[in-house]
């Protein structure tokens, strides 16, 4: 009887997705299909009047002015290079004088941030390219101040290339090796947690290198067992499976020890600064500063509540505490990024008056003044003017779907600059005079813009007009964003998605989709809304087979403040999976929802937010798809997870919230999706999880997928996973 009712749906799946013409297909939603036109590496010029982006061939580098947004010169092209040629670039970093580029070609990626590539060093006046190096790719390459050298890494250690010397090579570091210890480069854990891939700078005059140190010599392995597979294929791996073996620290865990040293270029000199550090403490950033003797060193505590930021001297090796941050629970990932050390200044973001606020800092350490005072986030950092005192920023302004860009004056005067509602952000010319604004909202493709810094257009540069006619020609549904109370008087915000030609006298099914990570958002009227973005096109596409799509952004989401951020600190997958039944019980309380048919499905902290929800216990989930999900927190990396949950000695209760303890309460169809290759989120906790499921004696489905890692992608893979979760649902909901 089963059988014949899987045979049944899948006709009608077939019938339906063969529709007639203005029907979404899969596999243009998975591939490039409706892919936005995108600006592709917009540099701002050193003149403040220029910036400059790759060609949509990926053949030239092209300069244009910000006044008219014309193109003014050509600064790289392929087919007009003196020396080496190349077909395409990839990417291209400004020497710090404007007059020559690193060329960025044959990009190789290792992790989510990091990559390999050859690259190839360019005078932009006399058009003559030549090799950074011979000897093999290059990793997280940088100029010095003087435009004279380049610092990059090889293999875990540190080179160093003199221009003036006809690009002689040198070895700055020996001790790297695979496994052991790295040089001015993160870690896996590092890189993927603290967000960043070159921990490597040159000093203020270009005397001395200074770079993190990572010894993971005793951070526990993990394998990832790797086949021949095929798109590409392995070919080594054709009878025997080969092992992918690299440092991974769980939670609570050995990391790496970590240590900043510099190098004397002149007198060929390494030293180590002495910094004060716990012996499990973290060093996530090291940045210059406009005075040679002096870097600035950021470390936190392995509880990540105390964020220190330290002035370095690379010659004496003295280190001086600057800033002392402390916050209540965690300091935020992205506060990393968003310090800015400018010529006199360190901007800092912290949210200890309870939202994300910026403060102003002496290079000495002194608070100035604090930038910003609103009851909203600043959820991003464009600069400050050290001339007029301004700061430019990104924030929630209006509410927590919306962003906007802003400055706020010397005065404490804040102007938004952006000029319609959606999801605005900028980058700044240098100087400020100018901004490229790049805005979208939830109905409608990225268009960017020319503003100057009063927010006045000068200049339209994409408008997606090309995808507005396709898309046009499929009559999609429109995003409707609505709020409500759950029984604990939490108000939420979520998005629905209705199908075409609605009719509020029937009941439809539900597929709920949500991420729910600490400080994510799916609720935002951007382009970038969707289960896997693109204006919801996959949900438009679900829509179109006749179910309401619906997100429910719960607690422990961002643009709220850190209060409603931080609640679930110490217990992730808790107060997450009791908004999504809650959000689940009022959906089934509409007079248009079948509320015996409603699903649940997400990707990473969303898959393991959807097995939470699915076995919170009511029940309220008839089916539910989980793609790669962590499924204990014990088995995912140290940062992140003791970030929210301290280490499993010290809060063994909050790691027991978990899919796995919960496996017996299971309710509800269930498909679980994991790639082989999974650095991230390894596929041992698909296993385990499904083995708690087998002696509990709950039935699932399992889809796994050879060499893919975390985003499952790779030739027809990410259509295929498309599929069997659209399939999924129309089985066993309609």
């Amino acid at each position: 009887m089963k059988k014949f009712f899987v045979m049944c749906a899948a006709l009608v799946f077939a019938m339906t997705a063969s529709m007639a013409e203005g029907s979404l297909r899969l596999k243009d939603i998975a591939g490039n299909e409706f892919a936005a036109e995108r600006l592709s590496a917009v540099t701002p010029l050193a003149d403040g009047e220029s910036y400059a982006m790759i060609s949509q061939d990926g053949k030239k580098v092209v300069k244009y002015s910000y006044k008219t947004g014309k193109q003014t010169a050509v600064l790289f092209d392929a087919d007009n290079t003196v020396g080496e040629k190349v077909e395409k670039l990839d990417n291209f970093i400004m020497s710090p004088d404007g007059t020559k580029m690193l060329i960025q070609t044959d990009t190789k990626k290792i992790y989510r941030r990091s990559f390999t590539a050859t690259y190839y060093i360019y005078d932009i006046t006399d058009r003559k390219m030549e090799r950074l190096s011979d000897n093999g790719p290059q990793q997280s390459p940088v100029w010095s101040p003087d435009g004279l050298k380049v610092a990059f890494v090889r293999d875990n250690n540190i080179y160093l290339v003199k221009l003036l010397y006809g690009n002689s090579e040198s070895q700055v570091t020996k001790d790297g090796k695979r496994n052991e210890v790295i040089n001015g480069v993160p870690d896996w854990v590092y890189e993927e947690e603290f967000a960043f891939n070159r921990a490597l700078t040159f000093n203020a005059d270009g005397s001395m290198l200074c770079w993190i140190r990572f010894d993971e010599s005793k951070v526990p392995s993990f394998s990832l067992q790797t086949y021949k597979g095929l798109e590409p294929e392995n070919k080594e791996y054709a009878e025997y499976p080969g092992l992918y073996t690299y440092k991974y620290p769980k939670a609570g865990a050995q990391n790496s020890t970590v240590s900043v040293l510099s190098f004397d270029i002149q007198a060929r000199q390494t030293r180590t600064m002495q910094l004060p550090l716990d012996a499990d403490g973290y060093i996530p950033r090291i940045k210059p500063t406009s005075d040679p003797n002096r870097i600035i060193v950021y470390t936190m505590n392995r509880h990540q509540d105390k964020l220190r930021l330290y002035s370095a001297n690379p010659r004496s090796t003295v280190c001086k505490l600057l800033i002392d941050e402390t916050v209540p629970k965690y300091v935020k990932e992205e506060v990393m990024e968003r310090i800015m050390v400018t010529d006199n200044h360190i901007l800092l973001p912290s949210d200890r008056s309870g939202y994300m606020q910026l403060y102003l800092y002496s290079l000495t350490g002194q608070l100035q003044r604090r930038l910003t005072d609103t009851e909203y986030d600043v959820t991003d950092v464009y600069g400050y003017d050290e001339r007029t005192g301004n700061v430019y920023y990104q924030a929630a302004g209006k509410n927590a779907m919306n962003r906007e860009v802003y400055v706020t004056g010397k005065n404490g005067k804040t102007t938004c600059i952006s000029g319609r509602d959606g999801w605005n952000s900028a980058v700044f010319s240098d100087g400020f005079k100018y901004f490229v604004n790049v805005w979208s909202d939830s109905n409608t493709p990225y268009e960017y813009s020319i503003c100057n810094n009063a927010g006045k257009k000068v200049a339209s540069l994409i408008d997606n007009s090309a995808l507005k006619r396709k898309l046009a020609a499929y009559d999609l549904p429109k995003k409707e964003f609505f709020t409500f109370k759950t029984s604990e008087g939490i108000q939420l915000n979520g998005v629905m998605i209705k199908p075409a030609g609605f009719d509020a006298g029937k009941k439809y099914p539900v597929i709920m989709w949500q991420y729910s990570g600490p400080g994510s958002q799916q609720v935002v009227n951007s382009w970038n809304i969707g289960s896997m973005g693109q204006g919801a096109l996959l949900d438009g596409y679900m829509a179109q087979q006749g179910f309401i799509l619906v997100c429910v952004d719960g607690r422990g989401t961002g643009g709220r403040g850190a209060e409603f951020e931080k609640c679930t600190y110490l217990k992730l997958g808790d107060l997450e999976s009791k908004d999504q039944v809650e959000a689940a019980i009022y959906l089934g309380s509409l007079p248009y929802v079948d509320k015996a048919n409603i699903g649940i499905w997400g990707w990473s902290y969303g898959g393991f937010n959807t097995l939470m929800s699915m076995s919170e216990g009511r029940g309220v989930f008839k089916a539910g798809v989980s793609v790669a999900p962590p499924t204990d927190w014990r088995y995912y990396d140290s940062v992140y997870t003791e970030r929210y949950m301290r280490t499993p000695k010290e809060n063994p209760s909050g790691y027991d919230t978990n899919p796995i303890k919960r496996a017996g309460k299971l309710h509800g169809e269930l498909l679980i999706c994991h790639g082989l290759a999974d650095d991230n989120v390894h596929p041992q906790n698909t296993f385990e999880y499904t083995e708690a499921l087998v002696q509990a004696d709950k039935d699932f489905k399992m889809n796994v997928y050879t060499n893919r890692n975390h985003s499952i992608y790779g030739g027809n893979t990410r259509n295929h996973l498309y599929r069997q979760i659209t399939q999924f649902f129309i089985e066993n909901l309609k």
